[in-house]
């Protein structure tokens, strides 16, 4: 019986690995039933390792070039003394064979907003995403912390790990710099920058060289957006009577393409509200009013009156106040100067 097993027994000439498909990271060459010949012959491409393991334990690493192995051509052995002499005669051994070519447009991001403490804003939460590309660099330690015995191994499987594993180093990184969400969302190339700087080190721990990271977006759930973005618009403008004109201005020509033309804007300012009492509210934060004249006082100048009514007639020019608003108004600033 022994015999027989040793005729139907094959002896493998050339070990090597084509990549036939994209985003394989470890492949364990095909060894069931089989030894390798004394002389045979391994070819390592330049995008890739490969990694002999004897017994259990990693043997030696070749890099890119041609091996006939041999006990004379051997390269010089790193792991394991002695386990060249086993090329005197046909061996069996597991063989493995990384890829070496880099991993371009890995996705990166917060799933979940995360929390952080903003020195300009508090506590919030903010999102984050972007791009990285990697390369495996150490066969011995993937091998050994990743990849091990399996017959193949896929970059998918470690995407997880590492997408995680940079949201956490995020984290980190807004609490340790302390620099505010607005500064940090304005310098994105140097928050990346940042963040390669603290990652790599991680990824050596699992034999890989992290190549680039790129920022691609920071920003506040939608909510939080909408606070700071009318923070940033009433900074823009100055003052509240400003902002107010401005509010004003703006929803009038919404409210007159709506139904109901300029009546639909009572309700859509609140209900209960009448159109009119909103208008004189508005207009009464937005137009500086003309001081009244104290008791025993003269009353105010014309200059005074004139100025405001300027401003009233730019109003009207703009659609905000009618004609007639206008006369009232006039008449009522006129009686001030008797």
């Amino acid at each position: 019986m022994a015999l027989m097993d040793f005729i139907k027994k094959q002896f493998i000439d050339i070990l090597q690995w084509t990549e036939d498909a994209d985003g394989t990271l470890a492949w364990r060459f095909p060894m069931q039933e089989m030894e390798i010949q004394n002389g045979a012959s391994l070819t390592v491409r330049d995008s890739q390792l490969a990694l002999f393991v004897n017994e259990g334990t990693v043997a030696d690493v070749f890099g890119p070039g041609m091996y006939k192995l041999t006990t004379q051509t051997l390269p010089v052995l790193t792991y394991l003394k002695n386990w060249d002499k086993l090329f005197e005669s046909p061996f069996k051994s597991d063989l493995y064979f990384f890829s070496t070519r880099h991993q371009l447009d890995q996705k990166w991001g917060t799933p979940n907003p995360i929390t952080i403490r903003d020195k300009e804003f508090g506590i919030v939460r903010m999102r984050a995403f972007g791009i990285y590309s990697y390369h495996l660099s150490d066969a011995k330690t993937f091998y050994q912390k990743i990849s091990g015995t399996r017959d193949s191994y896929g970059r998918e499987e470690l995407e997880g790990q590492l997408r995680n594993s940079m949201v956490a180093g995020l984290t980190d990184l807004f609490g340790e710099s302390g620099v505010s969400f607005v500064d940090m969302a304005g310098n994105q190339d140097e928050f990346g920058a940042a963040m390669l700087f603290k990652m790599k080190p991680l990824f050596a721990e699992y034999g890989l060289i992290l190549d680039s990271l790129v920022v691609q977006n920071v920003s506040l759930p939608e909510e939080l957006q909408k606070i700071l973005d009318q923070k940033i618009g009433m900074n823009m403008i100055g003052d509240m009577g400003r902002y107010t004109q401005y509010q004003v201005a703006n929803a009038i020509p919404e409210a007159a393409k709506n139904e109901g033309g300029m009546a639909g804007m009572g309700v859509g300012l609140g209900a209960g509200v009448g159109f009119g009492q909103v208008m004189g509210q508005a207009m009464a934060a937005a137009i500086p009013s003309v001081p009244a004249a104290a008791p025993g006082v003269a009353s105010v100048s014309a200059d005074e009156v004139v100025a405001t009514l300027e401003k009233l007639h730019g109003l009207v020019e703009k659609g905000i106040l009618t004609k007639e608003e206008f006369e009232a108004k006039k008449v009522e600033l006129l009686k001030k100067l008797t």
